[in-house]
């Protein structure tokens, strides 16, 4: 403010000094013309007309740029060409400006350079065009395509009245005694909206180069709705894998957790199981070694007792490692390892597993461990009246299962993922696998999990 005030004195200042110059010039032309010196009251007009120069040019200084502004806004000087808008609005593309206000000030150019009632743009949504922004906003209703395919109107690029009384009727409800032209916002061949432009039938009709605006604007505003739109897919897309990250962070740490108690529990049941079993072998074997020579026949009892420990030690050591990789799935894989699961079952199991062949086994412990955890919750929550099917194949190069019940259900929506859940969901996400859960109220629950997999081997 102080600067503009500044060169405001600055211009009134040289236009005074100007003034004076021609005035001290006219004065001494004057002289030169008289042959004399002007009398008192000649010096006394010369003073006043002076001094209302200077006056003059310090209110010409002053008030010139704002008088004629005014006469530019009543002679329509002051518009923006049309083209003017464009190349405006493709200029300011690049600035860090919000994408509505940039299309506002794009609308607001054209109305006023154009002569227009209005200039609207609206975007394509679910097959129906909807209102965005507008100079003046924009009061009207969605206007549905009708099932027209989007590509006809980019293929029909400008359109007026006779298009659009065929193809677009209720876009030119209200407009009966207006020029309309509209123009496609298309990025790629796709269609992202329009732009609608009006005037009233009283002023001149819409030129060639006046809708060739129309058309470049819709071109551009069509560029940057198609960039936001990928500025926003991208956005999403990184906002996923951040929650993924979290997820996986999170999964690690509880599979560590995991770890550090399934080893501990692994040392507990060897210390308290067989381990135990084994040191009281030990001492009985001592025993029987003592009675060899002083009571054969006890000894030969004792024996006995140590064969069926050793049977118990043995079943014990083979639970314990069926909890840790189960024999059977090594050997046979998991056809036959589902089959004995579904055996063991508190419910009626139905396997279908017969197609499947040898896979990594990591992954086969994980479908496997996955399988047990959803059969166990079955066990617990279905009823006993509920019978289960256990479904496994591979699938454009993942293996999937299902485990189904139709049991009493639970809602989904109201509760947490339990322990179970929270561990098939760590086994899986550490191979890049995913698990769903579906299941309402006495509609029983269904389990599925997808496992990217490389095939090893048929079973054989």
């Amino acid at each position: 403010m102080h600067r503009r005030w500044i060169r405001k004195a600055t211009r009134a200042l040289l236009w005074t000094l100007a003034i004076a110059a021609v005035v001290a010039v006219a004065v001494v032309v004057l002289f030169l013309l008289l042959g004399r010196v002007p009398s008192e009251g000649e010096r006394g007009i010369i003073t006043a007309s002076i001094a209302a120069m200077a006056i003059t040019a310090g209110l010409v200084a002053t008030l010139g740029p704002r008088m004629g502004a005014a006469i530019r806004r009543v002679t329509g000087g002051d518009r923006a060409a049309p083209a003017d808008v464009a190349r405006s609005f493709s200029s300011r593309m690049s600035r860090s400006v919000p994408l509505d206000e940039l299309v506002l000030q794009a609308a607001e150019g054209m109305r006023s350079s154009m002569r227009l009632r209005a200039a609207e743009v609206w975007l394509l949504a679910n097959d129906e065009l909807r209102p965005w922004v507008g100079d003046p906003g924009i009061d009207r209703q969605p206007v549905s395509l009708g099932g027209m395919d989007p590509v006809t109107v980019v293929q029909a690029g400008l359109s007026g009245h006779g298009w659009l009384q065929v193809w677009m009727p209720s876009m030119l409800q209200g407009r009966e005694d207006s020029y309309v032209r509209l123009a496609p916002m298309a990025n790629g061949g796709e269609l992202l909206g329009v732009v609608v432009v009006q005037r009233s039938v009283n002023e001149r009709p819409f030129t060639t180069d006046e809708e060739g605006v129309v058309v470049e604007l819709g071109r551009q505003v069509g560029v940057m709705v198609h960039n936001a739109k990928l500025d926003s897919a991208l956005q999403a897309s990184l906002d996923e894998v951040r929650r993924q990250a979290a997820e996986l962070q999170a999964s690690r740490g509880r599979i560590v957790a995991a770890t550090d108690q399934a080893r501990r529990r692994i040392e507990r049941d060897l210390h308290d199981g067989a381990q135990q079993h084994i040191v009281a072998l030990a001492v009985r074997v001592k025993l029987a070694e003592q009675l060899l020579d002083r009571d054969p026949q006890q000894a030969h009892e004792a024996l006995e007792g140590i064969a069926v420990a050793l049977d118990e030690t043995l079943q014990e050591l083979r639970d314990l490692a069926h909890g840790i990789y189960p024999p059977l799935l090594a050997d046979k894989g998991l056809p036959a390892a589902l089959g004995s699961a579904a055996r063991r079952a508190v419910l009626p199991v139905t396997v279908r597993a017969q197609d499947l062949g040898r896979y990594a086994p990591e992954a086969e412990a994980t479908v496997y461990f996955c399988v047990l955890e959803a059969l166990q919750n079955a066990g617990k929550y279905a009823g006993d009246a509920s019978a289960v099917i256990v479904a496994a194949r591979e699938e454009a190069g993942s293996l999937v299962f299902e485990v189904s019940d139709d049991g009493a259900g639970f809602d989904v929506r109201g509760r947490e993922p339990g322990a179970g859940f929270t561990n098939m969901l760590d086994r899986l996400g550490a191979l890049g696998g995913t698990l769903r859960i579906e299941s309402a109220p006495g509609k029983g629950t269904h389990v599925s999990g997808i496992l990217p997999v490389t095939s090893v081997s048929p079973v054989g």
